[in-house]
């Protein structure tokens, strides 16, 4: 045979291992949930590809079918041009370095545009093996089943978010540090953001309000008082600042059980901050008091709740306004 044909048909094996070798490492690095959520959104390879990776043992058996096929015939065909030793280690070289380790590095790393390339060669391949391979694809399915979906702990999809804020993301710093503030909520407890009882302004059902209580109130900033009994085991709901803006406290007083109270649920201080989370959406409040022990030891707001989240504190213009009077009172 001339050895420009042996060359040539040479350099179509060794490239037909190439894609083999590469589709074989690409397909499989391909999830198959990330396939299904990238086809979703749109994306064409993915769509592409999907059917594919889909049938996984039916392209593999083609796939390693081809590869073998053509790895065989390429020491056959070099040997009607050269000795069997020569024919042994130059076939050896060539398909271990061009048909092996170049096509799978290169592959590996461009996994999905790469096997929506060459989507048309690797159906090609399931037709012309398909006697050998759909058997084995039957095999394959009945011994090891289906194939089982890859889920991540919170643990590390919070490491996976994380990698994005340093990467060339769509995600910004906020948006990284919100949802991993979110994936966290399970592991926190009430107790770690409620205020306690000792810091908290509360009253007492039997307690009446002036115009002096209504400054004091002002002076706390508060819009929202709990009304506790004195041994902190009952809570009578919540006081509603914005309810009293038309009653003058002037010329009358007024005693709270007589004011309209809005009722409110309790939680344990174990309760976790997702489960708070729920709580605050079914009650309709922004204010919650914790107990431990049946005593409550505190409150919990929805403030608290998003300070967790976003990672930050949220200041409001009295806040500020505190800020403000603490540093002219320091200078």
């Amino acid at each position: 045979m001339n050895h420009y044909v042996v060359a040539l048909i040479v350099i179509i094996l060794i490239a037909m291992s190439a894609l083999c070798s590469g589709l074989n490492i690409a397909l499989m690095s391909l999830h198959l949930p990330d396939l299904r959520r990238k086809a979703k959104l749109g994306n064409r390879a993915a769509k592409r590809v999907l059917p594919l990776r889909q049938n996984v043992n039916l392209t593999l058996a083609s796939i390693l079918i081809t590869n073998v096929a053509v790895v065989s015939a390429t020491p056959l065909i070099l040997h009607d041009a050269t000795n069997g030793w020569i024919a042994g280690i130059m076939s050896t070289l060539l398909i271990v370095i061009f048909g092996e380790i170049l096509p799978q590095a290169w592959f590996s790393r461009h996994a999905l545009a790469m096997t929506s390339l060459f989507v048309p060669m690797l159906r090609l391949m399931v037709v012309a093996s398909y006697v050998v391979a759909k058997p084995l694809q039957l095999l394959l399915d009945k011994v090891l089943g289906h194939e089982t979906p890859l889920l991540q702990s919170r643990h590390e999809l919070g490491m996976m978010i994380g990698e994005h804020a340093d990467g060339d993301s769509e995600l910004d710093e906020d948006e990284v540090e919100i949802m991993q503030g979110a994936l966290q909520l399970s592991e926190k407890r009430v107790r770690d953001i409620m205020t306690p009882i000792r810091r908290t302004y509360w009253l007492m059902p039997d307690e009446k309000i002036t115009s002096a209580r209504i400054d004091e109130i002002k002076t706390h900033n508060r819009s929202r008082i709990p009304i506790f009994n004195r041994e902190l085991t009952k809570c009578y709901g919540l006081l509603l600042m914005k309810d009293l803006v038309g009653d003058d406290f002037d010329d009358q007083e007024y005693i709270i059980e007589d004011l309209p109270l809005h009722s409110c649920q309790i939680v344990g201080s174990m309760m976790a901050l997702d489960t708070l989370f729920r709580k605050f959406i079914s009650s309709g409040t922004h204010l919650i008091p914790v107990e431990k022990d049946d005593k409550i030891v505190g409150i919990v707001t929805i403030e608290d709740l998003i300070e967790e989240i976003v990672g930050h504190e949220i200041e409001d213009e009295a806040d500020r306004l505190r800020s403000k009077q603490r540093v002219r009172a320091a200078g």
